[in-house]
């Protein structure tokens, strides 16, 4: 196989993908995920920066093709794919997958759903059907990007060709004009230094935003006549991760999130909160943390946030925050609560270390051990942790995916509207109208 027959081999996957022909296992896992991320995207709306980009979008973007999640107000296609984007990773508690170093949900979600609103005919399970195309093929485009680059680039780099993939399948693009938009999406895509966004943390975020909007124009563009250079699926240095596109799905290996934080703080969140329940430690008799993990999760700061970024690239904000609150959600990563003095007094008497056992098993495995001294001089160890909700072992039950939605959303759209998204969300292979999504994403009254 050439290097262009990849791209080749990718387009006959955008293309001839049947939701009918997929077992019911992936078509099961595809609603889970999309659960699972319009959970973080709704409850992404609420934070600052999505605030700043919705409103940004409806200024700059005018135009009524697509809807901006929750507030209901219309943009041009590129600008509801924008703030939409900007809510899906806000609170960093969206799917992600561990080789990819990323999170494709977030980037091809919020690019689907505005490409089915310009598509009226998008049916729920061609929605699924361009979904699970986003995630395999996003998945594989981030194992290349990393792959071909020294630097750690953040996930708008690559899941912008994802998203003009999944973009391009709904509205129905030819081979030609799909392997243009692609290439357009990868050449004009956000090449953000992920390392720097993790050293001074910012709206900026992981470029999912702005990778979406590049995906959703690419598409707009490469219908139009715009053409772009060939796409990174030419350039894979495994053959195998094209080739077994269809066979070997990447989409149930994903992890999902149980805390809005940086899922390298997670294991040491775990562990924690494992000392707490199973030693009874209080915070009050706390002397010191000691967290050891791999270097770039001993790289998240330590210091007392000033802002909802700076809390969830942060190891210690989490950690301590879960001690005190029993969990790490919206609440705990939005002001007033990241002010708080009692977790800020915790945070102060935590400290990191690099643990060589644990830096050669990243990015594969992301373990940390906490170890937790109290003023009695008594001493707790976690032992080894993995983070929760991972593949294979401890992926999170329909019910857990149910009540975490909930946990998210519920405050921004009531419960009876959610409980009415997630009977769709479950069925929704059988929804003639993809877009019914959006209009069920408002609040009751």
């Amino acid at each position: 196989m050439s290097d262009l027959k990849y791209t080749d081999r990718v387009i006959r996957f955008i293309q001839e993908l049947n939701c009918e022909d997929l077992s019911p296992d992936i078509r099961h896992q595809s609603k889970r995920c999309l659960l699972d991320a319009m959970g973080a995207m709704i409850a992404g709306t609420q934070t600052p920066p999505a605030r700043v980009v919705a409103k940004i979008a409806e200024g700059q973007f005018c135009g009524s093709d697509a809807t901006i999640l929750v507030r209901g107000s219309k943009a041009a296609a590129g600008g509801a794919v924008l703030a939409n984007g900007f809510a899906a990773n806000a609170l960093d508690i969206d799917d992600g997958y561990r080789l990819a170093k990323g999170h494709p949900g977030a980037c091809v979600l919020p690019v689907i759903l505005s490409a089915a609103e310009c598509t009226p005919l998008c049916s729920g399970a061609e929605f699924l059907t361009a979904l699970i195309i986003g995630y395999e093929l996003g998945i594989r485009a981030g194992r290349i990007r990393h792959a071909r680059y020294e630097t750690y680039h953040s996930s708008g780099s690559w899941g912008a060709v994802a998203g003009a993939a999944a973009a391009g399948r709904i509205m129905g693009l030819s081979a030609p004009t799909l392997r243009q938009a692609m290439g357009t999406a990868e050449y004009h895509a956000p090449i953000g230094p992920m390392m720097k966004g993790i050293k001074t943390p910012s709206m900026v975020k992981d470029s999912i935003g702005w990778g979406a909007m590049v995906a959703m124009l690419s598409v707009l563009m490469a219908r139009e006549g715009f053409t772009g250079i060939e796409p990174l699926f030419a350039d894979t240095p495994n053959p195998e991760w094209i080739k077994n596109l269809g066979h070997d799905w990447q989409i149930f290996h994903l992890y999902f999130k149980p805390y809005a934080a940086c899922r390298w703080a997670q294991p040491a969140v775990d562990g924690a909160l494992k000392i707490k329940d199973e030693q009874g430690v209080v915070t009050s008799d706390i002397r010191a943390i000691r967290i050891r993990s791999f270097d770039a999760a001993c790289a998240l700061s330590t210091r007392p946030p000033t802002n909802t970024e700076e809390a969830q690239y942060n190891i210690a904000y989490p950690v301590a925050a879960a001690l005190i609150d029993g969990e790490v959600g919206p609440r705990q990563v939005l002001p007033p609560r990241i002010f708080d003095e009692e977790i800020r007094d915790l945070l102060s008497r935590i400290t990191t270390e690099v643990g060589q056992e644990y830096e050669s098993a990243f990015p594969a495995k992301t373990y940390a051990e906490v170890v937790i001294e109290t003023i009695r001089g008594e001493i707790f160890a976690s032992g080894r942790i993995e983070p929760r909700w991972e593949p294979p072992d401890t992926l999170p039950t329909d019910q857990e995916l149910e009540t975490k939605f909930h946990w998210l959303a519920d405050p921004v759209l009531g419960e009876s509207r959610c409980d009415e998204l997630v009977r769709s969300i479950w069925n929704f292979e059988k929804e003639p109208c993809a877009h019914v999504l959006i209009r069920r994403c408002k609040k009751d009254v």
